[in-house]
């Protein structure tokens, strides 16, 4: 790159054509953003206009890449070259910044280390929403976008490089067509009976979920082991079994004799958030089987309203997929903005 100096109403010199205005500037009463490349129409309305202060072009070098240009390849850099993959589509570039959009509800997944080596070098800058965020269709996930009106092709090739293999940096994994289904052993009034099942329906749904069923049976292991298998097993099968009325801590519960006996396996009992550390999870065969602490919950926002969107986004009922929970555990009324939009509306966290 090599800087030159203009002047309104002089012929400027030969080899301008694409270089690059330095700051805004007004030729006869437009305005012309920083970043624009001079045409060869500019440089001769720059010619014919009024005489005023010189100013500023930035004449790039043969390897050197506009801005704008730089930010769309720092932007196919954090989808790994695939926008639709990574389930976000691009916005852009205003200058200099390429927004990645949510193309459907679902979970944000950024890998923290490559997002960490790409802004070490400058002047790249790729930032993003916080791993873990639940988005709607258009919301804003990362930004790609570089400081300097050129960058030179070496700084790029460091940042594809310095991304990796791994994948996309940032990406959206949707929500999945998910069947649900309910077993509860928890005696509840008629009234709060209604209020549990509509907040069941409101959770499955925010989702984009469909719910199998609500089953309420007695505190015995045969009664729940039926249910747990009517649940996960057949044509119908849900993919996700939430219960309600077990005790966490006891491993004579009727949902872990029936676990048990049904060849199931508890992956953890307890999570890193709270409230709702009291969550357990467990697998039987490929559905997962969550286990709210207590109906009493459903007014509330608590972990299980963290946990149950990875899970519907197609993580694994896994000890890794329960870890991503500890960071922003702590769910205070400072952090309903991690939770989905049902959660969000329903009573403030307690810390």
């Amino acid at each position: 790159m090599r800087v030159e100096h203009l002047e309104p109403g002089r012929p400027s010199p030969a080899g301008l054509v694409g270089a690059v205005l330095a700051r805004d500037l007004v030729v006869a009463g437009r305005r012309w953003a920083k970043g624009r490349r001079l045409t060869a129409a500019d440089l001769d309305a720059l010619a014919g206009a009024a005489p005023g202060r010189a100013f500023t072009v930035l004449v790039p070098a043969p390897d050197d890449v506009h801005e704008d240009d730089a930010a769309l390849r720092l932007a196919s850099t954090a989808v790994a070259g695939d926008p639709t993959a990574a389930g976000v589509t691009l916005q852009g570039p205003v200058q200099s910044r390429v927004d990645l959009l949510a193309a459907a509800a679902g979970v944000v997944e950024v890998r923290l280390a490559a997002l960490d080596r790409l802004n070490r070098i400058d002047p790249v800058e790729l930032f993003t929403v916080a791993s873990g965020r639940i988005v709607a269709p258009g919301d804003l996930v990362a930004s790609a976008k570089v400081a300097p009106h050129l960058v030179p092709d070496g700084v790029l090739r460091r940042a594809e490089a310095a991304a990796g293999r791994g994948g996309p940096v940032v990406r959206v994994r949707p929500f999945r067509p998910t069947r649900v289904a309910v077993v509860v052993k928890q005696r509840l009034s008629d009234a709060d009976r209604i209020r549990f099942e509509a907040s069941i329906c409101s959770r499955v749904a925010g989702l984009g979920g469909t719910l199998a069923g609500i089953a309420h049976v007695p505190d015995d292991p045969d009664a729940v082991a039926a249910a747990l298998a009517a649940a996960t097993r057949g044509r119908g099968a849900a993919r996700i079994v939430l219960t309600a009325g077990g005790a966490s801590t006891d491993p004579g519960d009727a949902f872990f004799v029936a676990l048990d006996r049904l060849g199931g396996r508890v992956v953890r009992r307890g999570v890193p958030a709270h409230p709702g550390s009291m969550l357990w999870l467990a697998r039987l065969g490929p559905v997962a089987v969550v286990g709210l602490p207590s109906c009493g919950a459903y007014s509330r926002a608590t972990a299980a309203d963290l946990l149950l969107p990875l899970l519907a986004a197609g993580y694994p009922a896994t000890a890794a997929t329960v870890a991503r929970l500890a960071h922003g555990g702590i769910l205070d009324g400072s952090q309903r903005f991690r939770f989905p939009a049902y959660a969000r509306d329903l009573g403030a966290p307690g810390g």
